[in-house]
């Protein structure tokens, strides 16, 4: 046990604290004319001597090495003294008590992290199906709590605001509890499980929410085998104005394989879809398969997919069944590095049996049974640290009708 008067004077002599300094009284049982009473003041001042709730000191209490040990360390925070110091060294072992336990309060508040993005868009619209501009605003906030070393739980609510289109006139948003998700390893097992986003074949199949369980394994030499099984969650449409809000499709099933070799990546992908609204497709049953591979050299990556579907409705309207997608992309803007950028275009040549969800900017929907063809040309660039500016444009048109939608698109994403 330590006296309180003698930590006092053991403290302030390690801060150099001289007896002729005064300050107001901070505690009632001290006269102003004890001995000790400038170094009291100080070290109460620093914010490193506290009172008791009545105001005392109490002297004559004697302490454990404990609670000794937190005055050392609020004088080593303030920087009155340095690791160095005699105390420290004195009082290491209840020092490093004292900050495993902070290290672990610091670890449990760090458990639930909220991150978030926002998206200022602008689209315009012009062609044979549409001649209209709109924009909006969308704003997701991410909760992600850890659940052990190797899972997370992860949420997302969304909330839009429409402009230029009457829907928001009244102060009226749509906000929406879109994502819970479980993810990480259980082994040597890759899971995710609950409504989260996923993306088949480079989302030329695919990209949009799903409830379902996605398993994933690697098999050595960086190739991957997913599996997964769900259902296509209400997508694509739903986020519109005047959607009805139907799923994209019902109960799915997919596989894929794929891995890296040098500067080449591939991806085979089966996906078999039942009860299918998108495209025109009437809850039709949908079965597609792609493969698909990428070169990177430097910041040039190049990229070329096949895809092949098997839809009825599809093949009784004459629409095409087959579909190709190539792309080319140099640099990518990163959001941490302002002046960074990127430029990318890709061409679409698919029919309406090889799409289900397309997450592109371009108006896809205006297609449906036959499907389109066309092009995207885009670059985006970091404005500041977080705040990434993004223009795309579209060219599409059907591949049975030839007739045109072209869209200008723009954005500004910020991130925090």
């Amino acid at each position: 046990m330590i006296m309180m008067k003698k930590t006092v004077m053991m403290v302030a002599a390690a801060m150099g604290i001289s007896s002729l300094a005064f300050a107001a009284n901070p505690f009632s049982d001290v006269p102003q004319g004890h001995w000790a009473y400038a170094s009291f003041a100080q070290l109460s001042g620093s914010g490193i001597l506290e009172a008791y709730p009545d105001s005392t000191f109490a002297g004559e209490r004697t302490m454990t090495r404990y609670e000794m040990a937190q005055i050392v360390a609020k004088a080593l925070a303030k920087g009155a003294i340095g690791a160095d110091d005699r105390l420290v060294a004195e009082f290491a072992e209840e020092l490093d008590q004292l900050g495993v336990r902070v290290a672990a309060l610091e670890k449990q508040a760090n458990r639930v992290k909220i991150t978030g993005r926002i998206r200022l868009n602008y689209r315009e619209r012009s062609g044979k199906f549409h001649e209209d501009s709109d924009a909006k605003l969308r704003t997701r906030l991410y909760l992600t709590g850890e659940v052990n070393d190797t899972l997370q739980f992860v949420s997302m609510i969304q909330n839009q605001q429409y402009f230029l289109q009457g829907k928001n006139e009244s102060g009226d948003s749509d906000t929406v509890f879109q994502r819970a998700y479980l993810q990480g390893r259980i082994g040597t097992v890759k899971v995710t499980a609950g409504r989260y986003n996923d993306a088949f074949a480079e989302s030329n199949i695919y990209d949009n929410r799903v409830d379902g369980i996605k398993l994933g394994v690697n098999l050595g030499h960086a190739s991957y085998l997913v599996g997964a099984y769900g259902k296509m969650a209400s997508a694509d449409v739903s986020s519109a104005p005047g959607s009805t809000g139907i799923s994209a499709a019902g109960r799915y099933a997919r596989a894929a394989l794929g891995g890296e070799w040098g500067r080449f990546d591939g991806e085979i992908n089966y996906v078999k879809a039942k009860d299918v609204m998108n495209m025109g497709k009437q809850g039709s049953d949908d079965k597609i398969w792609s493969v698909g591979t990428n070169y990177k050299l430097g910041k040039l990556k190049v990229g070329a997919m096949y895809l092949q579907g098997d839809n009825d409705v599809v093949d009784a309207y004459g629409g095409s069944d087959w579909g190709t997608v190539y792309s080319l992309r140099y640099g990518a803007s990163d959001k941490k590095k302002t002046g960074s950028w990127g430029l990318f275009t890709q061409y679409f040549n698919q029919g309406a049996a090889t799409v289900i969800s397309h997450p592109m900017y371009g108006d896809t929907k205006s297609f449906p049974l036959e499907g389109y063809k066309g092009y995207v040309v885009g670059g985006n660039v970091t404005l500041a640290p977080n705040m990434v500016a993004d223009v795309e444009w579209y060219d599409l048109k059907g591949k049975k009708t030839g007739k045109h939608s072209r869209t200008l698109w723009s954005m500004l994403n910020i991130s925090f």
